[in-house]
């Protein structure tokens, strides 16, 4: 027996275990966070039906909804999953296996892991991006790569000894061809995989998940070397890229327990942010410090008897920036999740590298205590003193000037710093370039060249477009601005969550800036004016090389990769109030 149900006008066959009104379990259960307003920045329905029916399931069961989740009965998330997600064609033939017979890519250039180097400038050399300032006008589309199931493509490329290899959001990782776009081989992780994959000096490839899981694989097989949990708590998660040095990995550890806080039986919060080093060849932990160095305990009931914990917090989702020099590596830090505040949020921290104690921290928004309680109506998980939300989510950047090492930090609340990393932080110069907020300021990565700092600004404002995005250039030296570009207006106004607000990470080769926007355009910009010399719109269909259907959306997280006169970019971000899109873009000039 099967019921049938007509909403918006999609005909959905439930099997006969599912007794429940899906309508009314969701509307009960779900809705007021996926609704368009919504402050907690949960992903409208529109996006949630690009999810098959498994990947919604995995998350109420294993995911960042778990925590809603648990108010539900098995039979209840199965339920809701159906009802939201979208079927998938499992007997579609999948196509795009490179032949075996096909001479091998041996390109010598590389990006290997988050950025190029342990500085995180995220600056291609010439040598390396082989593609000069004046032919990125002339980029156009190679061909194109559809990930199945997916709302969003999360894994940066990474391009070495002739392949690329990124992770996706069902947890496959893939070996491609960067010429061809054609599959040599794929692994299957336990859960998303969103870290950009860091190479060995052997040949392994290293990546994290979204439970908290670290591989190593071998990347002429896919086949698994080792595998290890990083942290037990069950929200934490690895999103950050890693870094190697001297066979050690440095993984940044965050969680989803903000997420989970939203659910007001939630016992918030018990979660602390760290960073990890591990031994390269065995996956073993050699050391783990933790943002916040005091265990939660517990604080105080909320209004519905359940109890709290605190501190928590300080998720690290950056990845590292390692100072050889001074044997240190930095981290930058979110927001705290409950009370009491702490030192240690929105901070940055150095670590010894070697044994990971504390050498320094330097806190840039005190009192940030936020969780998906604190939304427009303030939830009884929310922090009693609650802050705005303004985590540090970009890398910190080593660089010079005036001949001095300077740390070079973004953050969320619209503020560029300047941090002297040989007197303990001590703040050089500071620089608003926007208003800041939850989904505002600087989101996810700069690019330097010692000269200039670009910035892309995202002040996201939900419910309506007003003037958001743009790309700063900030002398690096004295924080003053050099030039500054706004974001056109986009062209997809009138569609769900259109926004120009530009999150993603700035990439930079000589003579251009590249910044990827929410409303699905790729742009090039002059470093010397600001100019726009090259914009491609990715929010449209693409025909595939592996036979996967596959859309354009948003463009965030994830930054444009430059290796050997290619360009490499992801479209689709379902999450936070994105364009959903399930596609990888290969651009070379003609």
């Amino acid at each position: 027996m099967q019921f049938t149900f007509i909403v918006a006008a999609t005909v959905l066959i439930l099997p006969a275990f599912a007794q429940q009104d899906p309508a009314a379990l969701f509307q009960k259960n779900c809705q007021v966070c996926h609704q368009p307003g919504s402050t907690t920045r949960a992903p409208l329905l529109e996006t949630i039906r690009t999810m098959s029916p498994d990947a919604i399931l995995a998350s109420l069961e294993s995911g960042s909804m778990r925590a809603q989740g648990a108010s539900l009965t098995p039979t209840g998330r199965r339920t809701i999953s159906q009802f939201l997600g979208k079927a998938e064609n499992l007997t579609a033939k999948i196509s795009g296996m490179c032949q075996a017979t096909a001479p091998a890519n041996t390109g010598v250039s590389t990006w290997n892991g988050w950025g190029v180097d342990d500085s995180n400038t995220r600056y291609q050399p010439a040598a390396m991006a082989r593609l000069s300032a004046a032919q990125v006008p002339n980029l156009k589309l190679k061909w194109a790569f559809g990930f199945p199931g997916a709302n969003s493509a999360f894994g940066q490329p990474t391009i070495i000894g002739g392949k690329l290899y990124l992770g996706s959001q069902d947890g496959t990782v893939y070996a491609l061809d960067p010429k061809s776009g054609c599959t040599h081989w794929t692994y299957k992780a336990s859960a998303s995989v969103r870290t950009a994959i860091v190479t060995g000096p052997n040949g392994e490839l290293y990546f994290g998940d979204t439970r908290g899981n670290v591989y190593a694989l071998d990347s002429k097989s896919g086949r698994q070397l080792w595998r290890m949990r990083v942290d037990d708590h069950p929200m934490a998660r690895v999103i950050g890229g890693f870094k190697l040095s001297a066979n050690r990995l440095y993984v940044p550890v965050s969680s989803g327990e903000e997420v989970a806080g939203g659910n007001a039986k939630y016992e918030c919060c018990t979660f602390r942010g760290s960073l990890a080093s591990l031994d390269a060849t065995t996956g073993k932990l050699i050391w783990k410090s933790y943002a916040i160095p005091d265990s939660p305990k517990p604080t105080r009931k909320n209004a519905t008897g359940t109890q709290l914990f605190g501190p928590a917090g300080a998720a690290v989702w950056v990845s590292p920036t390692i100072d050889h020099a001074r044997k240190i590596v930095y981290i930058g830090t979110g927001n705290g999740y409950s009370d009491p505040a702490n030192k240690y949020t929105d901070a940055v921290i150095a670590f010894d590298l070697e044994t990971g104690a504390r050498k320094w921290s330097q806190q840039l928004t005190p009192g940030d205590g936020w969780n998906f309680s604190c939304g427009a109506t303030i939830g009884p998980n929310c922090p009693q003193d609650h802050g705005p939300d303004v985590d540090i989510g970009a890398s910190p950047i080593l660089t010079k000037a005036n001949g001095k090492d300077v740390l070079l930090v973004g953050q969320k609340s619209g503020v560029v710093y300047a941090l002297d990393p040989a007197a303990e932080g001590r703040q050089l110069w500071q620089t608003r370039i926007g208003k800041g907020g939850a989904l505002g300021g600087i989101q996810w990565g700069m690019a330097t060249d010692g000269k200039t700092v670009f910035v892309a600004l995202s002040d996201r404002k939900l419910g309506q477009w007003q003037q958001e995005g743009g790309v700063f250039a900030l002398d690096v030296a004295t924080g003053k601005q050099v030039w500054n570009t706004p974001a056109p207006k986009p062209g997809c106004l009138g569609k769900p969550n259109c926004s120009a607000a530009q999150m993603a990470a700035v990439t930079l080769i000589a003579g251009v800036a590249f910044s990827g926007s929410l409303d699905g355009h790729l742009r090039a910009y002059a470093t010397a004016d600001g100019k726009i010399i090259w914009d491609v719109d990715t929010l449209r269909d693409f025909e595939t090389v592996n036979g996967v259907k596959a859309r354009g959306g948003s463009i965030s997280a994830t930054g444009l990769v430059v290796v050997d006169g290619m360009a490499f970019i992801n479209s689709g971000y379902g999450a936070f109030s994105g364009i959903p899109g399930n596609v990888l873009l290969a651009f070379g000039a003609e």
